[in-house]
């Protein structure tokens, strides 16, 4: 029996939840402010991260992530960002960012998340502390249309490191798009491969990123985050900076993405997210992580152009054969 009120979902709504057993059992794996954070490896801290930067030890992260509240008014479940001066916008990044600079290896490469309003705040702080590399954007394909305005479908992320030595693996980030216009040399393609599923080419990955989806009602590893990165996203940016086993922070983990695609891809992680019903959904996405390793639109160790993954092109060339 439907309760009055219940929100009935689709058949295909494959959105995240919690039930109450699963409450109980995912806060037991949290740490909170009250925890020793000595031993964090692989651990969600349930916190502001405000009180706990300065409690994590000195140089021992690889990687660092962070996808900050832009500077808009939004609501993250039990807490909420007010829109502010860009002025004191910049003043409330300087002041977390300047307290994550002893927490990374010399090494280390960090990215910061943004969006139009809040991207030119992001450069000029982080380049205060650390080497400013680039600037990726990509495209955010949902979003609502504006009367008066361009439709916002981008956001942008910010590639820094702490010095000139650091990893960037840019044969792990490479992406297969179709070839719509097939050069041949002596009869042979060249530099691409023909199948039956049709024509495709793998290519250096270029700072402007339209191949992602935003986490939606349908995809397994949505939740009801209202700014949830997709994994294929954060995938590319552990696979470009990290190694296996590197150790990935996130301040601001939110659902837990970060946390999920370290796993998934053989790195360690420590997050923190304040708001309690995140972190616990980021606790069952972290299970479920253990029988499925897979992120959409990241297989065989390639990130396939948006609508043509390794799974759609058999697709392809099944109805390809059935209709020769």
């Amino acid at each position: 029996m439907i309760a009055k009120n219940e929100k009935i979902r689709a058949p295909r709504n494959r959105t995240i939840e919690l039930s109450v057993q699963e409450i109980e059992i995912y806060r037991k794996r949290l740490l909170y402010l009250k925890d020793d954070l000595l031993d964090c490896r692989n651990k969600i801290i349930c916190a502001d991260a405000f009180q706990i930067l300065n409690r994590l030890p000195e140089n021992k992260f690889d990687l660092m992530i962070a996808d900050p509240p832009y500077n808009l008014t939004k609501n993250f479940g039990e807490n909420s960002f007010r829109q502010i001066s860009a002025e004191d916008y910049e003043t409330w990044l300087d002041s977390w960012l300047k307290e994550t600079v002893r927490l990374l290896k010399t090494k280390a490469s960090i990215y910061i998340c943004g969006d139009w309003r809040s991207s030119s705040a992001i450069q000029r702080v982080g380049a205060k502390y650390f080497t400013l590399r680039n600037r990726i954007t990509w495209e955010r394909e949902k979003g609502r249309g504006a009367s008066a305005n361009w439709k916002n479908a981008s956001e942008d992320i910010w590639f820094f490191t702490v010095s000139d030595e650091y990893v960037f693996n840019a044969e792990n980030v490479r992406l297969k798009r179709r070839v719509l216009a097939p050069y041949t040399e002596n009869g042979k393609a060249k530099d691409w491969e023909k199948s039956d599923a049709g024509n495709f080419r793998l290519t250096a990955a270029s700072n402007l990123w339209t191949d992602l989806t935003v986490p939606f009602w349908s995809m397994p590893e949505n939740t009801a985050h209202p700014t949830q990165k997709p994994e294929k996203l954060l995938a590319k940016i552990v696979l470009a900076s990290s190694n296996e086993n590197d150790l990935i922070f996130d301040p601001f983990s939110g659902s837990g993405t970060t946390a999920v695609v370290a796993k998934k891809l053989n790195r360690d992680f420590v997050t923190i997210e304040r708001d309690e019903n995140y972190c616990l959904l980021a606790e069952k996405r972290l299970g479920l992580a253990e029988d499925d390793k897979t992120i959409q639109g990241f297989s065989e160790g390639i990130f396939w152009e948006r609508n043509s993954s390794s799974s759609n092109s058999r697709k392809a060339a099944k109805n390809i054969k059935r209709i020769e």
